[in-house]
Order: structure tokens, then C-alpha cells, then sequence
């Protein structure tokens, strides 16, 4: 008996198993992309809020007094709540600024931090 020319049913199953395999694995690298770029773009909107209020915290007046500070920012259309805590430092003309910036629904994951030190407004005599 002579055997035509083309493949059996098992070797197109197998072709198509591999396939499907392979398709999946790319969709699984595509949603890990998606997932990083978002996550990115969530943490720079965030650093973006802290940079704000700690210049917001420089131009203040009068100087901040040490303790804890909260409130919500919005940043190119997302909204995040952020929370600040000042203290003295050794050198009584400048003081720590600590902000963290978290999404509302998840306010104990921390997207961004910054520190930063202020110095006394007051002129110097």
C-alpha cells in the first residue's frame, strides 16, 4: 500500500498542541508587560504627589510644626492619599520631612517614599 502525501490526525493535534502552548505563554508575557507599565505609571504618579507636598511643605508658612499630617492628591486622574510626619532634627534650623503616598484602596501599600529636610524660613539675623 502506498502512503499519500499530508499529515495524520495525531500530528496535527500534536502541531496544534504546541501552538496553543505557545500562544499562551505570549499572552502571559503581554498581561506581565501590561501589569509592570501600570504599576510603573502608579508609583511615578505617586512620586509626583510626594515631590508636591514636600514642596508645598518649603513654601509653607509658618514652618510646619513636628507631628503627623494626612490627606488625598489627585494626580493626572488617580487619586491617592498620602501621609506625612515631620520631626526635629539635631540642628534646630532644619527638620525632617518622611511623606509616604499609597492608592485609597490600598492605603498600608506603599507606592512612593521621599524624605526630605526643611530649613527655617525665618531670616537669619
Amino acid at each position: 500500500m502506498k502512503r499519500r502525501g499530508g499529515f495524520t490526525l495525531v500530528e496535527i493535534l500534536v502541531a496544534l498542541a504546541i501552538v496553543a502552548i505557545a500562544l499562551a505563554a505570549g499572552m502571559r508575557a503581554l498581561a506581565q508587560a501590561t501589569d509592570t507599565a501600570s504599576a510603573l505609571k502608579a508609583r511615578t504618579l505617586a512620586l509626583w504627589v510626594a515631590q508636591n507636598r514636600l514642596a508645598a511643605a518649603q513654601i509653607a508658612s509658618p514652618w510646619p510644626a513636628p507631628g503627623n499630617y494626612s490627606g488625598a492628591a489627585q494626580q493626572a486622574g488617580a487619586q491617592f492619599v498620602w501621609q506625612a510626619n515631620v520631626t526635629t532634627t539635631p540642628n534646630s534650623a532644619f527638620r525632617k520631612f518622611e511623606i509616604t503616598v499609597a492608592e485609597p484602596h490600598s492605603p498600608d501599600y506603599t507606592l512612593a517614599r521621599l524624605v526630605g529636610f526643611l530649613g527655617n524660613p525665618a531670616p537669619h539675623r
